[in-house]
């Protein structure tokens, strides 16, 4: 089965980000997201985020760290489940445009509606009309969300069959990570090059100057973060916006009328920390 190679030098993946220079980074770059969501939020600016690609190729993680310390009042990350059967009769995007942001809002997308030209195209849970409607129709969707000031950026995270597998078979042996892991998950090992058909047909009609795919080279989880990352940063238009935190004040003096229950009339969730210091 053919991989998806890194671009940049043909045939070679660059080497891992070392720990240390990708913690500093990530901490200035969590920082300038903090500004780009004030920036947002005092503008009123809309933006929408699509983050797609192969199953295990570091979406989520990415997402974790993008959102990590922005405000989740107007950061919203939306994962929409298998539609339900009022949904199925409805335009197939009707429900991503309930999700869409309002003024001041960042909304990312974990899967989106491009799940009809992937999943959807794939394992057969579309028909060829329905999905030919989607193609013609998600250019026209996305051009009309842009015309009307969104901010929209779509991101594909690639990975090579040979990571994909490493990492399928981490979280299978993790049992903290292995509820990531499904059997339609592992339909991309077997059919890896029916997904790789179907996003390239996906990007020959929905890669447009309007609205174009950014390709994340995922093979280093880390690497990927830092790059995606600074792209939205750096296509966003923000301006660090003057912001002075309000003042702490002084408590006041207690009132001499009041007195604090004993504490022995309160429920405690026992100390079980403090049997780790024994």
């Amino acid at each position: 089965m053919p991989a998806e190679v890194p671009s940049g030098e043909p045939g070679v993946t660059p080497p891992k980000l070392k720990k240390k220079a990708y913690n500093k980074q990530l901490k200035k770059l969590q920082a300038d997201l903090v500004d780009m969501q004030q920036w947002v939020r005092e503008t009123g600016a809309r933006v929408v985020i699509i983050m797609e690609g192969r199953d295990a190729a570091g979406k989520g993680s990415a997402i974790k760290r993008l959102t990590q310390y922005l405000n989740p009042r107007f950061c919203r990350v939306e994962a929409l489940p298998a539609p339900t059967s009022r949904e199925q009769g409805q335009w197939y995007f009707q429900r991503y445009v309930e999700k869409l942001p309002t003024a001041g809002e960042i909304v990312i997308f974990d899967r989106s509606w491009y799940n009809r030209a992937g999943v959807e195209r794939v394992m057969g849970f579309c028909t060829a009309e329905e999905y030919r409607r989607f193609i013609h129709q998600a250019p026209i969707f996305e051009r009309l969300l842009v015309e009307d000031g969104i901010m929209l950026r779509k991101y594909w995270f690639s990975v090579s069959d040979d990571e994909q597998i490493r990492r399928f078979t981490s979280r299978r042996e993790d049992p903290l990570r292995q509820w990531k892991l499904s059997p339609m998950d592992l339909q991309s090992i077997t059919r890896w090059e029916d997904y790789s058909r179907a996003k390239d047909e996906m990007f020959a009609h929905t890669d447009t100057p309007t609205a174009p795919w950014y390709t994340v080279e995922s093979e280093d989880k880390k690497r990927s973060r830092i790059n995606v990352i600074s792209h939205l940063l750096s296509s966003v238009p923000w301006e660090r916006v003057e912001h002075t935190p309000p003042e702490i004040p002084d408590r006041p003096e207690s009132s001499s009328d009041y007195e604090r229950p004993p504490r022995t009339e309160f429920r405690y969730v026992p100390d079980v920390a403090a049997n780790l210091e024994k």
